[in-house]
């Protein structure tokens, strides 16, 4: 497999397998600002710049901690 150039435009699936992230995880952080936002091709394909995925992706790294673990709500979680 021969490296990704960071111009090159990843759809969903490839976004997926390079975040680990499922689709509806993507769909879902891109509503809420915690992704970057797709470019739009068509009304039915969207696409992502593989650099803005490394420097979300560095970005996460910088903000993430070894000793402490993220404080999740329980109505985050869907419970009441």
């Amino acid at each position: 497999m021969q490296p990704i150039s960071p111009d090159q435009l990843l759809r969903i699936t490839e976004v997926s397998r390079l975040t680990s992230l499922a689709k509806s995880t993507i769909n879902l952080w891109v509503a809420q600002g915690k992704f970057p936002k797709p470019l739009t091709l068509s009304p039915t394909i969207k696409v992502w710049r593989n650099q803005s995925l490394i420097d979300w992706i560095d970005g996460q790294a910088e903000n993430s901690s070894p000793f402490t673990a993220p404080i999740v709500k329980s109505r985050e979680l869907g419970e009441v």
